[in-house]
């Protein structure tokens, strides 16, 4: 293994004062604060790239500091300069400048845990001896003078040489003393130097690491007063509930359903909101248009499309804060470690919990974060499994079932909720343990995870986190998705069907309804052959005997063929063609009513129960992601572990969903 201190000799770039824009790095162990404080600095105004010629992603925005404009970027979390995962071998590559195509920083910036002061003064160590301008945030110190944690600032700047801020991510104390030493540094007003203690404790390029457990250990004991370690034996006195087998997994499950409950009753009333404007504009143009395609494309293209998916923004955003609180509050590194049980069972690695926990929001980072897994057959063995988990693009298709399903009954839909995440995490742990069984046979490692100790969330920090993966989802609706409802409404609507060219009893049909009033149920009957005719009802209904066993229309069937390029179009898909040619849909209303009064040609409701739960068990499983596929193709080098990706999933849906159906039409749902 490469010492990365083995270089601290070398000619360094030295710091220009006419220097435009300068970088100042962020580095620091994973749980320190990092993130929170990042984003007290940076506000939104956040951006994530790659490292050039890496697939590591990595943040940077803008900060103001002394009138002048610099940039913060946010480095992956380590623990020593060592690395051996890619990630942190990038951000060890980064503070030591040995980056291809990336020049090294023109600062740092340290983020230490107040609570935790030795185990991150190894890593420190390690930063100081590279010489450069540094600046040390001393964050959660207002967790260290809740415990009654005293620590003698002067003392720690003297100890490790450089400027020491006590500072506080989660209430923004000390925030303007930490741009005041990061202008200084930047300014090289401060010169970085590297006390005399360090320099002679041994951590030379070719020193044993215990000595630097040694100087961490004095530097605590000298600097600190009060019981260090009173916090984490609270944390532990919790933890013997929390982490214990069969009560850990009761508390996970308890939290899961909480969480969806919560989402389902708080989210109603946002969601009435977004649907009643929505309604209200389609109503609106509806009447300053006239009737024609212009009309059509605009309320049932675009408003119906859109607007069947952002109506269930409120509840994504609700996971998205939920979640962020739960991580914040250190009790998600519980629930991995809970569930590394069953998962070492099933043959996967304990670091695969990591992926397979942040594929809940995405599989594409997932993904790539499968390579702090070293054994190679493991990483693939995650790799396939992680688009079982279910991300956020199910989350649309989930919220429209439990719509349908249960509408004024908040417990049952969490509760149905809580089982689709479920059956995603069953089915990933099934078929890991069955290609560790036979294509991926090997010894997986046991799981080496830091629990963080207990603390208070941060509401800014997860406001944060909410705004910024709603937003994505929100111009996902705005770029692909509306293009697709565009596509979608043109194939829906021509070639256009004259009343002359239907079949002679359907004109007998429309002429008996003309001629007894019902002017309403004549056009619902013109508008419903014309849409059997367009380009969608032939391509449906040439595909529909695939899916009829599982009780889908060939609207169903279209929808779902086009959700192969994104899981999500579904909803806009179907808010289309089942708000063509419906009666009074702008009057009562925008997908879900639609959906609700959908019946097929003999008058039986489309969505009855057991559709509804085969829809949802098909999501649940099916590989509809186009970009995963690409990425699971430059993760593996090969085609061949994406097209198994998308062939046993696909398999795997359909049979799981083919059974709901035909065992719920059995208990009677089916009507």
């Amino acid at each position: 293994m490469r010492s990365a201190l083995s270089d601290t000799k070398k000619s360094l770039p030295v710091l220009s004062r006419s220097e435009r824009n300068p970088v100042i790095a962020l580095v620091g162990n994973p749980n320190a604060g990092k993130t929170s404080l990042y984003n007290r600095l940076t506000g939104l105004r956040a951006r994530t790239a790659n490292f050039p010629g890496t697939t590591v992603e990595h943040r940077r925005g803008p900060i103001e500091l002394g009138g002048r404009s610099m940039t913060l970027l946010d480095l992956p979390g380590l623990y020593t300069l060592d690395a051996v995962t890619p990630d942190e071998r990038v951000a060890a590559d980064a503070l030591t400048g040995e980056l291809s195509g990336a020049s090294q920083p023109d600062a740092l910036l340290i983020v230490i845990d107040a609570t935790n002061l030795e185990r991150n003064l190894f890593l420190t160590s390690q930063i100081l001896h590279l010489h450069r301008p540094t600046v040390v945030a001393l964050n959660m110190i207002d967790l260290a003078d809740k415990h009654r944690l005293e620590i003698d600032v002067q003392e720690f700047r003297s100890r490790l040489g450089c400027q020491v801020v006590p500072v506080s991510a989660r209430t923004g104390r000390g925030m303007e003393e930490l741009r005041d030493a990061l202008e200084a540094v930047v300014s090289q007003e401060t010169e970085p130097v590297t006390p005399d203690d360090l320099a002679r404790c041994g951590s030379c390029s070719g020193c044993q690491y215990s000595a630097r457990y040694t100087w961490a250990e004095s530097v605590t004991a000298t600097a600190t007063r009060g019981d260090a370690t009173a916090h984490g034996r609270r944390s532990d006195a919790i933890d013997r509930i929390v982490t214990h087998g069969g009560g850990g997994l009761l508390c996970f499950a308890t939290v899961m359903v909480l969480t969806f409950f919560l989402i389902f009753w708080a989210a109603q009333f946002p969601m009435e909101w977004i649907d009643g404007l929505f309604g209200l504009a389609s109503t609106t143009v509806g009447q300053w248009l006239p009737a024609g395609d212009l009309n059509s494309l605009l309320t049932d293209g675009l408003m119906g499309g859109v607007g069947g998916v952002l109506v269930f923004l409120p509840q994504i955003g609700l996971l998205f804060f939920m979640l962020a609180l739960l991580e914040d509050s250190g009790y998600l590194a519980r629930a991995a470690f809970v569930m590394d049980r069953l998962m070492h069972r099933v043959g996967l690695p304990g670091k695969a919990f990591v992926p397979l926990l942040s594929a809940h929001a995405c599989a594409i980072p997932a993904i790539m974060g499968a390579r702090v897994i070293e054994d190679r057959r493991d990483r693939l063995a995650t790799i396939l499994v992680l688009p079982l988990m279910t991300c956020s693009a199910r989350l649309p298709v989930y919220a429209m079932v439990m719509g349908l399903l249960f509408p004024t009954e908040p417990i049952k839909a969490a509760l149905l909720f809580a089982g689709a995440y479920a059956l995603g995490i069953v089915a990933a742990l099934a078929m890991a343990w069955v290609f560790k069984k036979t294509l991926l046979q090997g010894k997986t490692e046991p799981l080496l995870l830091e629990l963080p100790n207990y603390r208070v969330p941060s509401l800014r920090n997860a406001l944060f986190l909410t705004f910024d993966r709603s937003w994505a989802f929100v111009k996902s609706a705005g770029t692909t998705i509306l293009v697709i409802s565009v596509v979608i409404w043109a194939l829906a609507t021509y070639p256009k069907t004259a009343i002359e060219q239907m079949p002679p009893e359907v004109q007998t049909e429309i002429a008996a309804l003309e001629s007894s009033g019902n002017t309403d149920e004549a056009e619902k009957r013109i508008s419903q052959v014309g849409l059997e005719n367009s380009f969608a009802g032939q391509i449906g209904r040439t595909i529909e005997p695939v899916f009829a066993p599982l009780g889908f229309d060939w609207k169903m069937t279209v929808g779902v063929m086009a959700s192969f390029a994104a899981r999500e179009v579904i909803v806009s898909t179907m808010a289309v063609l089942y708000g063509l040619g419906e009666e009074g849909a702008e009057d009562e209303g925008l997908l879900l009513d639609r959906l609700r009064r959908s019946t097929h040609a003999d008058g039986r409701p489309v969505f009855t129960t057991a559709t509804c739960l085969s829809l949802l068990v098909f999501f649940v499983l099916a590989m509809q992601c186009l970009p995963t596929q690409v990425v699971t193709r430059r993760e593996t080098g090969s085609w061949k572990w994406p097209l198994l990706q998308l062939g046993y999933m696909s398999v795997l849906a359909y049979v799981a969903a083919l059974v709901a159906y035909q065992v719920a039409s059995a208990a009677g749902w089916g009507g």
